[in-house]
This record gives C-alpha cells, sequence and structure tokens, in this order.
C-alpha cells in the first residue's frame, strides 16, 4: 500500500498547478481535488479499488487542523450539474501514515460542470465546503 501512496502523492503533484486548492473552514484547513480517473496508474486505481475512465472524476479531500495535522472526519456531499442532475457523493476514507483523506467518484460526460456541496462533521461542528469543477473527456 505505501507503493500506492507514492504513486498518488506523485500524481498529485504533477497535476496542473490549480488541482489543488485549499479553504479555511471554521477551525480546519481543507485540501481539495478533482481529477479525471484516467491520470491514475493502474496500480494506484487498483490499490484503492477505483475504476479508471475517461468519463469517471476522483474528488481527492484532506481536513488538517491549524497545526497541519490530519483530521478524521464525517463526509458527505452532492454534486449538481448545470442541468440540475443531483449525484450523491459516497466518500472512502484512506489512511496512509499519518495522512487520511477521503475518495469519491463521480461520473461525469465532457465539459461537464458541477457545483459541489460537502458537508464536514467532526466534534460536534459541521462546515461546509463549496466548490465548481469542469471534466473533460480525454
Amino acid at each position: 500500500m505505501k507503493t500506492a501512496w507514492v504513486f498518488l502523492l506523485t500524481l498529485l503533484m504533477t497535476l496542473p498547478l490549480r488541482a489543488e486548492q485549499s479553504q479555511t473552514l471554521g477551525p480546519w484547513q481543507v485540501h481539495y481535488n478533482a481529477f479525471n480517473s484516467s491520470f491514475l496508474t493502474p496500480e494506484v486505481a487498483k490499490a484503492y479499488g477505483l475504476e479508471r475512465s475517461r468519463y469517471n472524476g476522483i474528488l481527492n479531500i484532506a481536513v488538517q487542523d491549524k497545526s497541519g495535522k490530519a483530521l478524521a472526519v464525517g463526509m458527505t456531499g452532492q454534486a449538481k450539474n448545470l442541468t440540475g442532475t443531483l449525484r450523491t457523493l459516497s466518500f472512502q476514507q484512506v489512511k496512509e501514515g499519518d495522512a487520511i483523506y477521503y475518495l469519491a467518484v463521480l461520473p461525469y460526460r465532457n465539459e461537464d460542470t458541477y457545483q459541489f456541496t460537502i458537508n464536514i462533521m467532526a466534534d460536534g461542528r459541521q462546515e461546509t465546503l463549496k466548490f465548481q469543477q469542469t471534466f473533460y473527456v480525454d
């Protein structure tokens, strides 16, 4: 599994600069990105049980406290495209050493733009992450 983490980290570092974004939500720093699952190597996709496809996007979200420590949180979310189609997101938690992140798969068509609403819950607190992403078939 450590090899898969190295592959995923390498992948995320090679995506365009805008690929990884962050927002401060209450006491948390939330890092997020969304990308085409075909960017994953077959080894990484297999290690995480993800399907590589030109028509699947991957959401990757990590939550940290103010000191940068990874947090285990509850996470629910939905994605709505511009025609109003709503998709519920199902997140899988991944723990790699001190890192904790959450992955979700989103099917899409070429040039689909989705508005994401992600609810993050921990320590009796809830914050909402909102962002928009356009996906392209490669």
